[in-house]
């Protein structure tokens, strides 16, 4: 009988670890679009059409165009012109396929303290609020993935990302039962912050595209979940920033892309809020 039961708890594991090796893949995947994405609003060219090489313009076939695992076999190089592919290609991949796994994990954790969900008992069943945090969360990764790399390479977060996001992740989060009057509270809060920063500066602190990152932000987090994402942001810049002084690779005044801060902080915040929240007042109490 123990024999039997071990078997068993054996294959829920393997199950288990392929479920997570299949939401890798469909993380990468959603990378790779990604990355087509931030080209493509950059160039202001359609989503639509076949992947190109940005040095010979010759189309990229599908098997050159597999996420991680083609950059790996080119060796990181164009098939025909032999031209060195971006780092950022894979990178990104990667990275979207680790977020979306602990998305994953941790909607599983939750799942279990609310017993809606699967992990090693497979006869329950995911229930729908499940679905819609997850899917929620993977479009918030994927949107701060977005705005991660375009402010980063050109210094410029696009209201045509944050807007529509800003629409999505508000009814995302009511359809998960969140306090409407607490998401709106929570955006002014947000918004209001840069906006006030913006003001102050007459735009020379922070750009426009600031405001509406922030808007966004306490949108997707919620109230006080906002706060400690602005925190670690300006923690986080502060100490980059005071780094890129001191080496003397950026001089004062110097623009840095502050959305690469505030992105990060959102994604720390909507996986590790409640801990950080929980860690800091325990400081205190």
């Amino acid at each position: 009988m123990s024999r039997i039961r071990s078997g068993g708890f054996a294959k829920r594991i393997t199950m288990f670890y392929f479920i997570l090796f299949l939401v890798f893949v469909f993380g990468a995947v959603i990378g790779s679009f990604l990355n087509c994405l931030i080209w493509r609003l950059h160039k202001k060219k359609t989503i639509l059409g076949r992947s190109i090489c940005l040095h010979c313009r010759k189309q990229i076939a599908w098997y050159d165009n597999i996420p991680l695992l083609s950059f790996i076999i080119l060796r990181g190089k164009c098939r025909h012109c032999a031209k060195k592919i971006s780092w950022q290609y894979p990178a990104v991949e990667f990275v979207t396929g680790v977020l979306f796994v602990i998305a994953f994990l941790g909607n599983q954790e939750s799942g279990i303290r609310n017993q809606g969900l699967f992990v090693f008992n497979f006869s329950l069943i995911p229930n729908s609020l499940f679905f819609i945090h997850l899917i929620r969360d993977w479009f918030i990764v994927s949107v701060m993935i977005i705005i991660f790399i375009y402010d980063l390479r050109w210094y410029l977060i696009l209201d045509i990302i944050t807007l529509p996001a800003c629409a999505v992740v508000f009814i995302f989060n009511l359809l998960l039962g969140f306090n409407w009057q607490n998401l709106l509270i929570s955006g002014i809060i947000g918004g209001s912050f840069f906006l006030l920063q913006f003001a102050v500066s007459r735009g020379k602190w922070i750009g426009g595209g600031d405001i509406r990152l922030g808007l966004l932000m306490g949108l997707a987090l919620g109230w006080p979940m906002i706060l400690t994402a602005l925190y670690i942001a300006y923690i986080s810049g502060s100490v980059i920033g005071i780094y890129l002084l001191a080496a003397k690779k950026k001089q004062w005044g110097g623009r840095i892309p502050f959305g690469v801060f505030l992105t990060t902080a959102t994604v720390i915040s909507l996986f590790w809020g409640d801990e950080l929240v929980s860690f800091y007042w325990g400081l205190f109490i």
